[in-house]
């Protein structure tokens, strides 16, 4: 299992919507020196969260045969898959990258069936083409 390190180059950018009195008492944990910004104090959060119902992730992990991090496939490797007559049924909790090189015709002749909760980077042409497979 590769763990994807947490720098800023490594992560994904998301946005939420708080209301104003959330918003209101996270400033003023950051203006108490609780927490360096927002950005410091929602990572915590949801990383205590995320600790807090760590057995269950890991059960469905375990139940979904789901790999958990960080999952690459370079152009050798799905032409090594179509040369044996294969395809994948990729399911990832993480990071999936597909290599920018591989085409979209390779893409389609191996992967039988993508399932990605987290990030999916890929050229916009793979995407476009494994849309429909996309769980």
């Amino acid at each position: 299992m590769v763990q994807v390190p947490r720098s800023g180059a490594d992560s994904e950018k998301i946005t939420i919507n708080l209301g104003f009195i959330d918003l209101g008492q996270i400033d003023l944990m950051v203006s108490e020196g609780f927490y360096s910004n927002r950005t410091d104090f929602i990572r915590t959060a949801i990383r205590t969260q995320l600790n807090r119902h760590a057995d269950v992730v890991k059960k469905s992990v375990a139940r979904n045969t789901l790999d958990l991090g960080l999952r690459h496939y370079t152009r050798e490797d799905l032409e090594r898959v179509k040369a044996a007559g294969e395809q994948l049924h990729i399911n990832v909790v993480g990071l999936l990258t597909i290599a920018p090189d591989v085409p979209a015709k390779l893409a389609l002749a191996t992967i039988a069936s993508l399932r990605v909760l987290g990030a999916l980077h890929a050229s916009a042409e793979v995407k476009a083409a494994l849309a429909d497979r996309m769980k």
